[in-house]
């Protein structure tokens, strides 16, 4: 009895024989990674590191300058180191987005034109350009806010600090995407990580030494009496008043920064005979109060300097500007 075979049935062999054929027609499917969200990941770890050293030292610094003083409540640090780190990651993706990576493709792109593989000198001479053109950007966005441009060496400052701030970060970015293309992708951000962690440790470390051998020491204010406050203070600009111990003060040609119609403060010459008093607080003072109804000053200032050109200032401008009207007191030199 023969066995027929089924119309669908195909021999062994010859199912062998057709695979090879139809895999090699069908297309094949490779998925190269570009490195793309591994760069941005390095650039985004090597930009807060840098914001963690970089504030530790300004920190550090900040503490032997003259300063209006730091919180002390547990809680008010907490938040505010968590406020700032949520602020550093926040900036340095956006930093990442508008500087590094149009960086990192102009310096692939120069590079492919020119047919010549990536170098270092390609994103070394790539950062400054995109640097230049984010602070014209941002510069002009300004300028047209205030109707006026900034002076110009504040643009060559900006450009300057910007260009040194994104080298480290566009380097680590490309370190990233070239480890991806080649299939060594793990341990770059985390390295970046441990060892920025390391370099902010010893800068800590360093510093808390400094300061706890007494090699640097903590600014103070100056410690006076209401009797050390008597004399001549002077803006050094032709602006001075004088403290009498009974009192009275009297001005001449000192500023009484007021707002204009534009929104402005401007300085508009007080003189004339007032009083002062010292302002304490549990004790101690800190600061001074003037009045002049002749030109309608009433301010308090703060007390600054240290002990031998103790300063009194009060802040000028819009709240936070950092700006400052400082007299300092005039001290009579023995012969």
């Amino acid at each position: 009895m023969t066995q027929q075979a089924e119309p669908d049935a195909m021999p062994v062999g010859a199912e062998a024989d057709t695979a090879p054929e139809e895999s090699a027609r069908a297309p094949k499917r490779v998925m190269h990674a570009d490195g793309f969200g591994a760069a941005y990941c390095a650039s985004m770890a090597g930009l807060c590191a840098e914001a963690v050293i970089g504030g530790t030292i300004a920190v550090l610094v900040m503490l032997a300058r003259e300063h209006d003083g730091l919180p002390h409540n547990v809680a008010v640090i907490v938040a505010v180191v968590l406020g700032i780190a949520l602020l550093a990651v926040l900036v340095s993706g956006f930093i990442t987005g508008v500087a590094v990576m149009p960086a990192l493709a102009l310096a692939r792109r120069v590079a492919r034109r020119t047919g010549r593989a990536e170098r270092l000198r390609w994103y070394l001479g790539a950062v400054p350009v995109v640097s230049a053109a984010v602070v014209a950007a941002f510069g002009g966005v300004a300028a047209l806010g205030s109707l006026a441009f900034a002076p110009a060496l504040s643009y060559v400052l900006w450009w300057a600090s910007l260009t040194v701030g994104l080298l480290p970060a566009t380097l680590l970015a490309a370190v990233a995407g070239r480890r991806v293309r080649a299939g060594r992708a793990k341990g770059l951000v985390r390295r970046v990580a441990r060892d920025g962690a390391l370099a902010w440790l010893a800068i800590g470390v360093l510093g808390a030494g400094a300061y706890g051998t007494g090699l640097v020491k903590v600014y103070e204010p100056p410690q006076l009496h209401a009797s050390d406050l008597a004399g001549r203070w002077t803006d050094g600009h032709g602006g001075t008043v004088e403290l009498n111990e009974d009192g009275r003060a009297v001005a001449d040609g000192l500023d009484n920064y007021v707002w204009d119609e534009t929104g402005k403060d401007r300085p508009k010459d007080c003189d004339g005979t007032g009083s002062w008093k010292a302002v304490k607080q549990d004790g101690r003072i800190e600061g001074v109060a003037l009045q002049f109804k002749t030109c309608e000053l009433s301010r308090s200032w703060n007390l600054g300097g240290t002990q031998k050109t103790p300063r009194i200032y009060h802040e000028i401008g819009k709240p936070g500007s950092g700006k400052r009207y400082v007299l300092t007191k005039v001290v009579e030199r023995k012969k």
